[in-house]
């Protein structure tokens, strides 16, 4: 069932509310479109509407972690990573036990435009000494990340989450491996993939569509889905990566410091390595449109992945 990831984000928030007394949620005027208001409809007494404060917000919620919560701080992923002096002292060098939820991520959110269109916020994450940083690419995973983050991972995080609806892509029954890549599409036969492919949060859908188009006209293509993008898993992608014609990586966010830098970085001490494709917004700002238009433009749609793949591989 498609679901955009906020919303499989505040389901499970709620549910984890219940579990979790220590939980608390925080929200910059914008809980209707995060999501966080689903939570706040079950458990008002644990969640705090702050305005349009989020410095303000975001120190509040290294209070509560101080004293011992586990406090969401929630607006939309430019908004909030936007804050980034009070991130970098009040939390990262605080070392507070908070998880920052960006919302709205990159030009999917279409019209809205790029005053609220969140494509360097990864790259500002990622800067951060200890932060981690995750995108999920649907909403079961979505739901195992949430757990992670509540009951195991240590310290900040930053969670970064869609407005458009993702179809349904996690494997049955897949155990969930925290900050491991996941194949998710792999062509049938024997052969090494000609092209590994690595995406995260809403390209992963259209790396797979591309990867079964490609598949019609004889290059292979395997894709797996990044959603830890901080701790990166170094030792997987030099794995994956060995033996293909070229990696690509795949995202909508800026080219610059989000998972290209990730995937460039794992491979970089290698003595030799494909070479590396990264699509994802190039040194741009964002602009109004149709969320698929905007994919297309910016080389990130599956129509255009597998048109490059066919332009590397030339067949």
């Amino acid at each position: 069932m498609s679901k955009a990831t906020r919303q499989a984000f505040g389901e499970a928030l709620a549910k984890l509310g219940a579990e979790h007394p220590d939980i608390v949620v925080l929200d910059a005027d914008l809980a209707k479109s995060t999501k966080s208001e689903l939570f706040a409809k079950i458990f008002p007494e644990r969640f705090f509407e702050m305005g349009i404060a989020e410095a303000n917000m975001i120190g509040t919620a290294a209070g509560f972690a101080f004293a011992g919560k586990i406090p969401f701080a929630c607006s939309f992923g430019c908004f909030i990573t936007g804050r980034y002096d009070t991130i970098r002292l009040s939390v990262v060098y605080s070392q507070a036990n908070v998880r920052l939820v960006g919302t709205h991520a990159g030009v999917g959110i279409g019209d809205d435009g790029h005053s609220q269109m969140g494509i360097e916020d990864v790259a500002l994450m990622r800067a951060l000494p200890t932060m981690g940083v995750f995108q999920p690419m649907d909403a079961r995973e979505t739901e195992l990340v949430m757990e992670y983050l509540v009951t195991q991972w240590k310290g900040p995080a930053y969670l970064r989450l869609t407005r458009q609806n993702l179809p349904d892509l996690y494997p049955a029954g897949e155990p969930f491996r925290p900050g491991k890549l996941l194949r998710v599409w792999s062509p049938e036969g024997p052969a090494k993939p000609e092209i590994v492919c690595v995406a995260s949060g809403a390209t992963v859908a259209e790396a797979v569509e591309a990867a079964r188009e490609l598949e019609n006209t004889g290059i292979q293509m395997e894709v797996w889905n990044a959603h830890c993008l901080k701790p990166f898993d170094v030792e997987g992608m030099r794995q994956i990566a060995r033996g293909a014609k070229a990696v690509f990586s795949v995202e909508d966010h800026s080219v610059i410091g989000g998972l290209g830098a990730a995937v460039c970085e794992a491979l970089a001490a290698q003595a030799s390595h494909a070479p590396v494709i990264r699509l994802g917004i190039q040194d741009l700002f964002g602009e109004s449109g149709d969320p698929k238009e905007l994919y297309e433009l910016h080389g990130i749609s599956s129509g255009a992945i597998a048109l490059r793949a066919r332009e590397i591989i030339k067949r």
